[in-house]
């Protein structure tokens, strides 16, 4: 019997709530997929806080990136879903990425960085071309600093280049970024419950 997992999904669009957005519709659609896997999502738009720029886990009066830290800490999977902007992704991904380098300094009594046996995955949409970039760019942040990569651990879409269509203003989701999504939050969970048995071995 599979134990109940829980994910957080950081939504690094640039709207602040309430606002419409395609990253946090993208986001939903992986926790519903992912509640069928028995993981319980909890989705946060990095903007509706305080994240201060820096690298260290605390950056001092009114920082609220010690909460979100908190959150990812508490959580077996960690989502990052975010547009792509001039081809990459947003700079509120940047800077959660930027705040997750201070993990590389945070060890457990058997030397391993804290986010060890936590999986990472990602979900992008746009209107243009990039989503492969800002996959590969997130993907490789996360590894660097701890996160285990699932197979088939992202999803995406991208609307033709230089039209207006949004992710959320689509009357369906395309038939492959579903069978994406689905894929995702299966093999997050699966690896998520495999971690969770078995951890990686100490660090010597």
């Amino acid at each position: 019997m599979y134990k109940s997992l829980t994910a957080v999904a950081l939504v690094c669009t640039l709207s602040p709530s309430p606002a419409n957005s395609s990253s946090d519709l993208i986001a939903k659609h992986v926790a519903e997929e992912l509640k069928d896997h028995n993981v319980e999502t909890e989705i946060l738009r990095v903007v509706d806080f305080n994240i201060k720029p820096g690298v260290q886990i605390d950056m001092g009066d009114g920082d609220d990136w010690p909460k979100l830290r908190q959150k990812i800490m508490n959580a077996d999977i960690l989502l990052i879903a975010t547009p792509i902007w001039l081809g990459h992704a947003s700079s509120v991904t940047q800077r959660v990425l930027e705040r997750l380098d201070a993990e590389l300094s945070e060890t457990d009594d058997n030397g391993r960085l804290q986010t060890y046996g936590k999986v990472g995955v990602v979900a992008v949409v746009g209107n243009e071309d990039g989503a492969h970039k800002v996959t590969a760019d997130v993907f490789q942040g996360l590894n660097d600093v701890g996160f285990s990569v699932p197979a088939s651990g992202s999803t995406y879409w991208v609307g033709e280049a230089m039209q207006a269509t949004d992710y959320n203003e689509l009357s369906e989701v395309p038939e492959k970024t579903a069978a994406a999504t689905k894929s995702l939050a299966a093999n997050a969970a699966h690896l998520a419950q495999l971690l969770s048995a078995k951890q990686y071995p100490p660090v010597d």
